[in-house]
């Protein structure tokens, strides 16, 4: 029998972008798996799985009941953005450490937390819900022009879109609510006030109360209309943590979270920071791998850390800086080409990741026609000094790398 503690991991997520998290919990846990399909990549990092339908909050109760009968469970921890609320409950029902669904669910609904953030005085956007045409234009009276138009319950900037004139909101609406559909908690959509300037989200870990922004994450998005996160870098020594690490606070508490780990996304409007949203686990994108990279702390074993009632170690290891551009086609179609110039690779330390996610003969899908799901075919990780000579060996990477699509015909 093994002496560590034994946590259960709710939706390890696909090994491209999640495989880490699963991989550094491991490193100090034992994991007990609840999953919708039969590990396969996951099977050196558990001891133990349940295959469940985790769309079904009964069903994924159910399991998790099972296999709690069959460890001794110190906490419950998901990084899935999708299984929040029924996480939750679970880790509730078996009496373990864990915020009430209420909390979670007012994280997940972004009209809810819009409602919060004013009501505790966190600077963010001006926002109505809708569900028609009529009321998103009698919103857009309120919010003004550019507005945004996004789905209340959603996620990964899924039916986001910016509409600069009232001509452009019915079309925009539909789009907005063609992802809202998606969601199986509020198909309404949001109309908020567009936040002019760069985005930015902070990473925070939260225990018993006293949050801690360990890191900041710059951003980079695709063209308007549409907000499809292209890259980030993360800096250990980036001056703008110090200025948006109040807010983020602020808004942590506001939403009532008091253990956890948080990604708080932020946009600067004339240097002043305003919040877009809270959501309550590790940012996605590989963010919490940068943030190892640049600082050499562990947010994955921290999230599981607070899952289990313990104070998490956020002792800084590392001062450097580490980036992602994800690998998109200049236009949609098939892929028929993918590839790096192998010698550049092999001479190349500071290129620390290269991860296609695609094959050759898939489909490759842009906004508006797809969403980030469908535009990537992969990622490609560096490390440097800062932030500056990151961004300079992103783009040295992306002269190396080929990616090409054909339009169908």
């Amino acid at each position: 029998m093994s002496a560590r503690p034994q946590v259960l991991v709710v939706d390890p997520g696909d090994q491209s972008y999640r495989g880490y998290c699963l991989e550094q919990v491991a490193a100090s846990y034992d994991v007990v798996l609840l999953t919708g399909a039969e590990p396969s990549w996951e099977k050196p990092y558990i001891v133990d799985h349940a295959v469940a339908d985790l769309n079904d909050s009964s069903a994924l109760l159910a399991a998790g009941r099972v296999l709690a009968a069959r460890h001794d469970l110190a906490g419950v921890v998901t990084w899935s953005e999708w299984h929040l609320v029924a996480s939750a409950r679970l880790a509730r029902t078996l009496g373990l450490p864990a915020h009430s669904a209420e909390v979670m669910r007012a994280c997940r609904n972004k009209a809810i937390a819009r409602d919060l953030f004013a009501r505790h005085g966190v600077p963010s956007a001006a926002a109505v819900t809708a569900r028609s045409v009529p009321e998103a234009e009698l919103a857009a009276v309120t919010t003004g022009y550019p507005a945004v138009l996004k789905p209340t319950a959603f996620a990964g900037s899924i039916g986001v879109i910016r509409v600069d004139r009232p001509d452009e909101l019915p079309g925009a609406f539909a789009f907005a609510e063609a992802g809202a559909s998606r969601s199986r908690e509020d198909t309404a959509v949001l109309v908020e006030q567009y936040l002019d300037g760069p985005e930015v989200s902070v990473e925070c870990v939260t225990h018993r109360g006293l949050t801690t922004a360990v890191a900041v994450t710059r951003k980079s998005l695709s063209p308007a209309p549409h907000f499809s996160e292209t890259g980030h870098t993360v800096d250990a020594d980036d001056p703008l943590l110090e200025l948006v690490a109040p807010v983020a606070s602020a808004a942590v508490n506001a939403l009532g979270l008091t253990d956890g780990v948080q990604h708080v996304e932020i946009r600067l409007v004339d240097g002043r920071p305003h919040l877009i949203e809270v959501n309550a686990r590790l940012g996605g994108d590989m963010i919490g791998h940068l943030v190892r990279l640049a600082t050499g702390i562990d947010l994955p074993k921290a999230a599981a850390d607070l899952a289990c009632g313990h104070r998490p170690d956020l002792y800084r290891t590392r001062r450097g800086a580490a980036g992602i551009r994800m690998l998109c086609p200049a236009a949609s179609g098939t892929l028929t080409e993918r590839k790096i110039n192998q010698l550049f690779a092999a001479r190349t330390p500071w290129l620390q990741q290269l991860k296609w996610t695609r094959q050759v003969g898939d489909r490759l899908l842009l906004p508006p026609d797809g969403d980030l799901f469908t535009a990537r075919a992969g990622g490609c990780i560096v490390t440097g000094r800062d932030t500056a000579e990151v961004n300079e060996r992103l783009d040295m990477a992306a002269e190396e790398i080929t990616l090409t699509t054909q339009a169908a015909r």
